[in-house]
């Protein structure tokens, strides 16, 4: 399908490329083409912005179906997204921050490198990126270290989600969406006065679709969308000086997945006879099939995930005529279960894994931003975040568990292995880790003439982090020699240790920004960004004594350096926008696994710091208005993102023998990095009538170039390329009513999303199939 989908991809991108600055879906001054957007914490024209950044306003949302981030990244083709299911999720921007497929998400003990925000609170657990948009003005997604003016640490980037607010002017609005697997969609919002000074906005969606993993067995359709959120907002402006904007959302993701099929089987130097084909034949297992697009799985426990979000926020705005002062007051949380089959197969190997978790995290921000257009502006704030997170670490193994883990006999006597070791064999736990975070940031422009203007700006953060690691173990038949013991504790072993870290950094950026002539913005940047250190929250490499080792307790913080140089202009009447940047960065101590013996009593895989990651590439976006209801869109990213200094990595399946090695990754390219990322749209309104109404046509089309899927970087887990087009024909009426038939996944492609290797490393490699094609209707209706 990539090949059928690439000629109309390659015909619209030479009408246009990328998509960055769309006036037709922001906040639009008519007469000059501006583009407000409040990526440096105040409103300002996106030209004016000396940074890279994509805005995506309230109609694409809308046309695109876009609800969630995973979508997003259709239409930011810098935006990388990563999900195996609710909890491991990860956001990545030109190949940095912490992907799901380099640092599990599940380690609770670390945070992301790409910040995510949702109307200036900072979302601390990447798992909150997996619930759907509601009721939204506005994606605003920033590339690079933006520490010096966003609360929390950025140094790969921030995506930031804004609501739209409530309005002194009545207003309503909905949307429903029915179509193919049962998918329907609900979206609705109204907003009015509560008198002359406050005002009120309440706002829902629903999501839903059946399963698009069949099981064989028990006939269930599993990966199925069960969503539900709802928001509702105060707005009361007591003087025109003071506004105040309480907001309260929750958010529900309750469903039968998530699950992966059969992928491939790749080879290792391990024996015959610990390679998946044999350990299958000797049990008689089949997969249900080796085509994975047939979307069919046999696995024997049950699935399903439920994971909920919530929070208040209270933001003030203060005009004191020369700055505005802004408070943002926050509590959420987050909670977590889900069922898995972390096997993925028909065999009962392991019959349990999970994780039940529960966040709540505080924050509060000051912030302090100079108002008018003089020679000097600025931005400065203080910010405070607290967050606390509790699991309960629970795995059990079944009767196939021994025959796939540990294989005939152990030993160096080779011990015979009962066929029953594992099973009932499990272990369950506590978790507990907590972090204070301070900080003081701030950034000045300096309009040095009226067209060039020099800016700086520091951030100086402080992090106080413990956590609390204890599990035990039980189950499985009683055993007494040390061999068969050994062999047990060697798949699940009781630990209980404490660990804690502080640290402090001082980063900061500097922009030099030449308006050379109107409608034109030459900028150069020079940044440095800092990611927190951690906690390993998912267990230690043991000693001789067979005690954890608390020196690879404590992960070091990632130190971000770049260089970035954009043009940014207007042609032709504003007909013409365009942005295209260049960039060049290193990371330092970049958080990844090692594999290595100076901290252990042997070769161990562990999270830790590798010496050196560079990115480097260019971006490009541009948007055309050749007919006043036409536009088009087109976006580029071109990445190439590499491991510079990683001198003990994991080995690929394909090296791997019995005994762990450490393998030499220096100058491979970063894993789940595309180096290719290409999106073209389309939005075109016909001047003429049809059935009383006119029509349109909206389309978005997305091509990747293939990556590899985990940091091992096989042969066996490369991603292939792909290409994912959605489309919508439809009626726009008076009075804002609007009837449309819509085509996700127009071409029914077939691509991998994420895959992963199964524990044990048999060679057997699962993957997460795209979602076949979708054709259903909308209608929508403004009041």
């Amino acid at each position: 399908m990539i090949k059928t989908a690439w000629p109309a991809l390659l015909a619209l991108s030479c009408l246009s490329a990328p998509a960055p600055l769309r006036a037709a879906d922001t906040i639009v001054a008519a007469d000059d083409g501006a583009i407000i957007v409040t990526a440096r914490r105040r409103d300002e024209d996106a030209l004016a912005v000396p940074l890279s950044l994509s805005v995506v306003g309230a109609d694409l949302i809308a046309q695109a179906y876009t609800v969630n981030p995973q979508q997003l990244t259709l239409l930011v083709p810098a935006l990388n997204y990563s999900s195996a299911n609710p909890r491991n999720t990860a956001l990545t921007i030109r190949g940095l921050g912490s992907s799901v497929v380099a640092v599990s998400q599940s380690n609770d003990g670390l945070e992301p490198g790409v910040s995510f925000y949702v109307d200036q609170v900072y979302h601390a657990r990447p798992a909150t990126a997996a619930f759907d948009f509601v009721d939204i003005e506005r994606i605003e997604v920033l590339r690079g270290p933006q520490g010096t003016l966003f609360g929390k640490n950025t140094t790969a980037g921030a995506v930031h989600i804004l609501s739209k607010p409530p309005s002194f002017t009545p207003e309503a609005q909905g949307e429903l969406s029915l179509g193919e697997r049962g998918f329907f969609q609900a979206r609705a919002a109204v907003s009015a006065p509560l008198g002359d000074k406050l005002a009120f906005r309440l706002s829902g969606l629903v999501t839903r679709r059946d399963g698009i993993i069949r099981n064989v067995v028990t006939n269930e359709n599993l990966n199925a969308i069960d969503n539900f959120a709802l928001r509702g907002q105060l707005l009361a402006k007591p003087s025109e000086r003071l506004s105040l904007r309480l907001i309260a959302d929750y958010t529900r993701f309750d469903a039968n997945c998530c699950t992966q099929v059969y992928l491939r089987v790749g080879t290792s130097l391990r024996a015959t006879s610990r390679q998946y084909p044999a350990l299958a034949a000797g049990r008689g297992y089949l997969p249900a099939s080796f085509n994975p697009y047939d979307r069919v799985t046999n696995i024997d426990a049950a699935v399903g995930s439920f994971t909920n979000e919530g929070g208040v926020s209270l933001t003030g705005d203060w005009d004191l005529g020369f700055a505005t002062l802004t408070s943002i007051s926050a509590w959420r949380f987050w909670n977590w279960d889900a069922a898995n089959d972390r096997d993925y197969t028909g065999l009962a190997i392991q019959l349990t894994q999970r994780i039940p978790s529960r966040q709540d995290q505080y924050s509060q921000e000051f912030r302090i931003a100079s108002n008018g257009d003089g020679p000097i502006s600025y931005v400065a704030g203080l910010y405070y975040f607290n967050q606390k997170i509790t699991g309960r670490p629970i795995s059990i193994y079944g009767p196939d568990g021994a025959y796939w883990l540990i294989g005939a006999t152990t030993g160096a006597n080779a011990t015979p292995v009962p066929a029953n070791l594992l099973d009932g064999y499990g272990q369950d736990g506590r978790t507990r880790f907590r972090t204070d975070s301070y900080a003081v940031f701030g950034e000045v422009d300096w309009k040095i003439t009226p067209r060039l203007t020099l800016s700086g700006g520091l951030r100086y953060t402080y992090e106080d982090k413990s956590g609390n690691y204890d599990t035990t173990v039980s189950g499985g038949p009683v055993v007494t020699p040390q061999a068969l013991i050994n062999a047990r504790l060697g798949v699940l072993r009781p630990q209980r240790y404490a660990a804690k870290s502080q640290e402090d950094n001082l980063s900061g950026r500097a922009n030099l920004s030449w308006r050379f002539v109107d409608g034109f913005n030459l900028y150069a940047v020079f940044a440095r960004g800092f990611k927190s250190g951690g906690l390993n929250m998912s267990g230690l490499p043991l000693d001789a004594q067979n005690k954890p080792v608390l020196a690879t307790a404590v992960v070091r913080p990632e130190l971000n350096t770049t260089y970035e140089a954009g043009l940014k202009g207007r042609l032709w009447d504003n007909r013409l926008s365009f942005a295209i940047d260049g960039y060049y960065t290193e990371v330092s101590n970049f958080q990844a696994t090692i594999v290595d013996s100076s901290q252990t009593v042997a070769l161990r895989g562990y999270l830790s710091n590798i010496p050196l990651v560079t990115a480097r590439g260019f971006e490009a976006d541009v948007t055309a208005r050749p007919l006043p209801d036409l536009e088009l869109r087109g976006s580029v990213a071109y990445a190439d993102g590499r491991y510079s200094r990683y001198p003990a990595g994991p080995c690929p399946l394909e090296v791997q023998t019995a005994g762990t090695q450490a393998c030499n990754l220096t100058g491979r390219s970063l894993a789940g990095l595309p180096r290719w990322a290409v999106t073209v749209g389309i939005d075109y309104q016909a001047p003429v009538s049809v059935l009383g109404g006119k029509p349109f046509l909206h389309a978005d089309s997305n091509w990747r170039s293939g990556y590899n899927g985990d940091p091992s970087l096989s042969r066996f887990t490369y991603i292939d390329a792909y290409n994912l087009t959605n489309a919508a024909l439809g009626l726009r009426f008076a009075r804002g009513f609007e009837a449309a038939i819509f085509a996700r996944n127009l071409f029914d492609a077939n691509y991998i999303q994420n895959l992963t290797i199964q524990a044990g490393n048999s060679g057997l490699i699962l993957g997460t199939p795209s979602e076949p094609r979708i054709i259903g209707g909308t209608f929508r209706a403004r009041l």
